[in-house]
């Protein structure tokens, strides 16, 4: 007879082989890392890939910490969290998703495979504007090579849920017409709206004046993924166009913390402000705006992390429009880089030293979301101020401070 020990391993067994996972590549990245945060307090198992070519498995742990405190809070159990690091284009996926498939389903003569993997969230795509124009076939190679590689693997498995983290680099120079964009202003089919007089109005699918290779990469891979979600209406797709994601967990304990060289706003700031970096290079000061410096849609990364549940829930739940459907994902309001700049010296008492240069290649003077497509349809809004952003990150330099001194005690 067996023991009761025996019959627990068996009963675990089988309940891991039933249950659902998230699959997140890039997972521990610096968005990545918050998504898988929140998906695990919203009680869904997370598998994550990710190559660390630009994080650190100590991510990891902190995400384990923190989802492991959260649920000692709720005296409830913590979701299952698995990790493998591999790059998301390598053959060792192929065998990673054979770990978590079903029995298949078997219609006129016709197999339908199926997945424990309930949907993916794809972050792992090079990032950089400047890199971008520097080594353009590096990022086609990564960024639309691999993407269609990989949603291929993905269509072998049955695995046709997919949020894309997209950007708001799409919009290209539509950007600096000062106005809010709108979904509809980069489109991959005909878009048909009605305005407030009650006339019609088409706009063509397309886009101009994309600034970078990291823009166009962006762009192809939203029409590669809209054609397919038009070939075959049961993939359901939601591409969300980040505009500026700032800030860190409250705790301190994760943030934007890249292996590489960082090119995001605030941990370039953050590296003035620990002594890494002379002075913050503001770059263009003549933008047609308030103080003259860019202005963008700053929006902190746990809301942004909460727009990707909010996403993934409408999309395995069939609540997509169609089957393919973009989404801005940014607060709606603008903030210049001195704002910024000011802020984060609010918070930390500090004169942060700034020059004023020249503009960059690529980049554009205002970039705003009009966020109501969000609101809408999936739910989701902003809950986060730039100065709750300001804070955070100022927490989390704080921890990674004293880390670094224990350390050395």
């Amino acid at each position: 007879m067996p023991s009761s020990t025996s019959n627990l391993e068996l009963e675990t067994h089988q309940r891991e082989n039933t249950e659902s996972y998230v699959l997140v590549v890039g997972g521990l990245g610096y968005i990545g890392s918050h998504t898988v945060l929140e998906l695990l307090k919203a009680d869904y198992n997370v598998l994550i890939l990710d190559d660390l070519s630009n994080a650190y498995l100590t991510v990891l742990h902190r995400i384990q910490k923190l989802a492991t405190d959260y649920f000692n809070n709720q005296k409830r159990s913590m979701p299952s969290l698995k990790f493998h690091e591999t790059d998301y284009r390598s053959p060792v996926v192929k065998s990673i998703l054979s770990q978590y498939a079903l029995p298949s389903t078997w219609s006129l003569d016709q197999e339908t495979p199926r997945s424990r993997i309930a949907g993916v969230i794809h972050f792992a795509a090079f990032k950089s504007v400047e890199e971008s124009i520097r080594q353009p076939l590096r990022y086609y190679s990564n960024n639309i090579s691999g993407l269609i590689e990989f949603t291929s693997t993905l269509e072998d498995f049955g695995i046709k849920t997919f949020v894309f983290s997209s950007s708001a680099t799409v919009y290209g120079s539509v950007a600096n017409n000062g106005v809010p964009l709108k979904e509809e202003y980069c489109s991959h089919e005909p878009i048909t709206t009605v305005d407030e007089s009650g006339r019609q109005q088409t706009t063509p699918p397309g886009v101009s004046g994309l600034t970078s290779p990291y823009g166009r990469t962006k762009w192809m891979a939203e029409a590669i993924l809209s054609d397919l979600a038009i070939a075959d209406p049961e993939w359901s797709i939601a591409a969300l166009r980040y505009f500026n994601p700032v800030g860190c967990h409250e705790s301190g304990l994760l943030g934007d913390d890249p292996r590489q060289k960082p090119t995001n706003l605030i941990p370039v700031i953050a590296n003035v402000m620990r002594g890494k970096s002379p002075a913050l290079k503001i770059f263009g000061t003549d933008w047609d705006t308030t103080d003259g410096t860019a202005v963008r849609d700053f929006i902190h990364v746990v809301d942004l992390a909460r727009g990707h549940i909010s996403a993934l829930a409408a999309a395995i739940g069939g609540k997509i429009q169609g089957s393919f459907r973009t989404f801005n994902l940014g607060s709606g309001q603008g903030h210049s880089v001195c704002e910024v700049l000011g802020s984060l010296e609010k918070v930390s008492e500090m004169k942060i030293p700034a020059d004023r240069v020249g503009r960059r290649d690529g980049d554009v003077g205002f970039c705003v979301a009009e966020v109501s497509r969000a609101r809408e349809e999936l739910g989701w809004s902003t809950e986060k101020s730039l100065d709750d952003s300001a804070r955070d990150v100022w927490n989390f330099m704080k921890e990674s401070r004293d880390q670094n001194q224990a350390g050395l005690e």
